[in-house]
This record gives C-alpha cells, structure tokens and sequence, in this order.
C-alpha cells in the first residue's frame, strides 16, 4: 500500500513498535476517487429534495447508533447528481458536525445511500483491516488528535482536508487481525458486564415504580395500618371535615362582603348560592381502595374555593421575546424531576415582566402538575423556588394541606396508573395529550388519612433512597467499565496489547 505522503498534521507522535508506522488518514483509505467524503452542502440537497418513500437513502447522525431503517428519501435523479457523497456497505461514517467524531459502520446488504453535509464517510483500503481503523477512531488517542482540528465554535465542526492529514497507527496487516481479536475477546467480557449492570438499571427503575404503586394503593403501609387501626381516621371523615371548613371559611368571607357594603342579610338564603367542589365520578379504571381510604376529586381537596388550579400564562402573555439569560426563573416541564424542582431547564424574565405576571408567581406549598406533552409531571415549591413563574404547559394547584401531604401527591401522580389512565380516557380521540384545568380538577386521588400519608411518605422516601445508592454505584461501575473499553484501545493501538 503506498503512502500518500510522509507528514501527519499532528506532531510528537507517541512511539510505535518498530514494525509499525505513523501515516496519515488519506493513507488507509481505499484508492478510488472520494474514499473520504463529506455529504453535500445544504444548497445541493435541501428539504424539497425530499421523497416520501425511497429509493435511495439520505443517512442523519441519528443512524450512528445502528438503526438505518429511519432516515429520509431521495430519488435515482437526484443520487445520481450527489453520487460523489454515495455510501456503500461496509464504509465507516462519522460525524463531522455536532457531536463530531461520533462513528458508525454502513451495515452489508444495504442498498446504496447518500450523507449529508454533517456527515463524512471513509472507504478503508482492501490491505487494512477495516475494524482495525472502526476500533482506532473509538479511543482516546484518535478523539485527541479530532479535536486539534475541530473548530469549537456554537457546532462544533472539522474538515475533511485536514481529517485525512491525521496520523494513524498502522500495524502489519497480520497483527491488525491479531489486535481486533484480542479487542473483541476483552470487550466481550466488558460487555457482557455492562449488559449486567444496564439489566439491574431496569430492575432498580420497575422496582421503584412498584414502591410508588404499592405506596398509593395502600399496600405498602398495609400491616402498619393494622397495627393502627383504632388511632385512625377514616379518609371519609376527612373530606368531610374539609368540605365544611371550605363552605365555613366561604360563608365567613361573604359575611365580611356583606358589613363592609352595610348590607347584613336578613336571612341565610345567600347561603344557597355555595357552590360545592366538583365531586369524583366514578371511572371504570379506578381500583379498590384500603377500606379506610377513599377516591377524592382533586377540587375537594383543593385548599381555596375560587381558584386552587390555574394554568400559566398563555404565549401572547409570556412568548420568546420576553426570555433572558438570566433573572426571575420560569418553570418548564424540564424542571419537573423524579428527585424534585429544578432549575436547570427553567427560562428567564425580568423583573418588571415578572411584576406584569405577579398572579402566576408560585408560593412556599403550591404544587405543580404538567398539563402538555409529558403529561402527569408533579413537583412541589418550597422556599428554595418560592417566587418563580411557571409556563403554559404547567398548572399550579393549592390543595388543602389538612387533607393532602405535598410529598404524598407527588408520590400519587407519578405512582398511580390511575392518573395515566384518566389522562387517556379525558384525551379519547385526541391527537395530543393535554389536560385542562376542569379535567385536572375532576382528576381521582386516592385519599387515605393524613398520619397514613406521612407514615407512606417515610417509608417511600427510605426506600426510594436506597434505590438512588444502588443506581449510583451501578452508574459508577457503568463509567469503569468504559475506562476499561478506552485502556483496552490504549494498549491496542500503541502495540502493547
């Protein structure tokens, strides 16, 4: 195989054993003419090239990862015209944009197909063991020398001259088939690990979901329960007591209405115009229920009689133009985690825009429900938050804390296959899910008494945190084990293997 030239563009070179040799990319890459190619620039292929089925494939960055069954479509006409960028089974392709070095392999028995500009593909040269280069361009040493020549701009990018000028390991052909043994037997066991740790991910993820069902269903507190029986109210006296005091506190504030006018009514027929909460209906998907627990619409439980559910503010009050890189926080859907409220996904206003929305400013309390999308996200707000703003896909609601726990309706929301299967049936017909506020006030909680709710909330939160241990410790073994696969390729390709 002759060299193309004698100079990478990478200088102080790590040595090599004394069979072996520093060349360049352009050298291991197969003698025809656009070996090393990039796709086409955005002029040459743009959206209304596209077809709705085939013939011929256009790869994206997403294919990398081994599914090339998703992608888009060109016609003949048009592959013939980018013929230069054409893919064959077998090439190795890489991405040259975005998340650059990022590497996959064409499989065999695919029909020809195209790349586009963000992408570049490499047709190794019959003499060179092809897994050898697929191998190299995964380790470290390779991802070093990438970034020498990757522009860090907003996309980071590189470019095919100066990508085939990069040094390369070259071993003789019968030690290459040799290293790419050797790698396949030592990843086999690494994987074989990972594949074990990934396994237990899943069981720790279905193990904490069933936590969260048996706490909401009244499984996990069954023998305590039990024991406790007598010390017990029932959720039904519960309720009970809170729809009186929500009809009491009205009638206090309608009596105030009535001095501050001089007008003291002469009868209680101005009683009559209380309107009672939205009571549960009964759904088919609802299930059995501990005998002192009961099914309570969330407008039962919610702690005001005017508006204990208001959605954020639409995008005419609150659009694109009003963010900023920093100042008062506005909650996204993104800041709805498992682990609670974060900031990292929030967007930002100004203060004076801020003052404009003062009513959908969150309190120490409020909870946080997501109405679009991702629907059934909880949250809570405590000090930390208290004060930021929520956007249009959330609704805040502010239940009575005497007849719900913050901690127990989040543990609801995001344990419950009721919540999932009520989203469905509101959603009957519907070509995206979303939930509005009367929905979300006729949404079934199940209602057990508030000493249950905190006892459920302990015993959730040991075990939910000896599950965060557990997946710690496998994401930690996770992240040896990819040592392990990068110090197999060190040793690999400085001949030490």
């Amino acid at each position: 195989m002759a060299k193309v030239s004698e100079v990478p563009i990478i200088e102080d070179l790590d040595p090599l054993p004394s069979n072996w040799e520093w060349v360049q990319m352009n050298d291991i890459s197969a003698p025809e003419k656009n070996a090393i190619v990039d796709g086409p620039f955005g002029s040459n292929l743009k959206v209304s090239d596209y077809v709705e089925d085939g013939p011929v494939r256009v790869l994206t960055t997403k294919n990398l990862y081994g599914d090339y069954e998703k992608v888009r479509w060109i016609t003949w006409e048009k592959f013939e015209e980018l013929k230069r960028s054409e893919v064959k089974p077998n090439d190795i392709l890489m991405a040259k944009i975005g998340s650059c070095g990022k590497t996959g392999v064409y499989p065999p028995n695919m029909p020809p197909a195209i790349i586009p500009a963000n992408l570049m593909k490499i047709t190794v040269h019959p003499e060179v063991e092809r897994k050898y280069v697929y191998y190299y361009y995964d380790s470290l040493q390779f991802q070093k020398h990438l970034r020498k020549i990757t522009k860090a701009t907003a996309m980071p990018a590189f470019g095919v001259t100066n990508f085939k000028r990069l040094p390369f390991p070259l071993a003789p052909p019968e030690q290459q088939k040799r290293i790419v043994a050797k790698i396949e037997e030592l990843f086999s066991h690494v994987d074989a690990g990972i594949a074990a740790l990934n396994k237990s991910k899943q069981l720790l993820k279905q193990y904490r979901q069933s936590v969260l069902k048996a706490a909401v269903t009244g499984e996990l507190t069954k023998q305590w329960r039990e024991d406790n029986k007598d010390k017990l109210e029932p959720a039904s006296q519960l309720l009970e007591r809170i729809l009186q005091e929500r009809r009491q506190k009205w009638e206090a504030q309608q009596l105030e209405q009535f001095k501050a006018k001089g007008k003291v009514p002469k009868d209680d027929k101005w009683k009559g115009k209380y309107k009672e909460p939205a009571s549960m209906k009964e759904w088919s998907f609802l299930c059995e229920l501990p005998d002192s627990w009961l099914w309570a619409s969330v407008a039962e439980i919610g702690d005001t009689n005017d508006q204990p559910v208001l959605t954020g503010p639409f995008g005419s009050n609150l659009g694109k133009k009003d963010f900023i890189e920093s100042g008062v926080p506005v909650l996204t859907i993104g800041c709805l985690k498992e682990a609670g409220v974060e900031l990292k996904k929030a967007m930002y206003v100004s203060e004076e825009k801020a003052d404009e929305l003062e009513r959908y400013r969150l309190k120490d309390g409020d909870m946080l429900f997501s109405r679009m999308a991702a629907v059934g996200r909880a949250g809570h707000v405590n000090k930390d938050i208290e004060g930021c703003l929520f956007n249009y896909h959330i609704m805040r609601l502010r239940l009575h804390s005497s007849a719900i726990s913050q901690e127990y309706f989040v543990h609801y929301v995001r344990g419950s296959t009721q919540v999932y299967d009520y989203v469905k049936e509101v959603n009957h017909g519907a070509t995206r899910d979303g939930i509005n506020t009367q929905q979300l006030l006729e949404m079934p909680v199940a209602l057990p008494c508030l000493v249950e709710q905190y006892e459920i909330c302990s015993v959730v939160k040991e075990k939910l945190d000896s599950i965060r241990r557990l997946e710690l410790e496998v994401n930690n073994q996770l992240v040896k084990a990819e040592k392990n696969k990068q110090s197999i390729l060190a040793s690999a390709f400085s001949g030490r293997i």
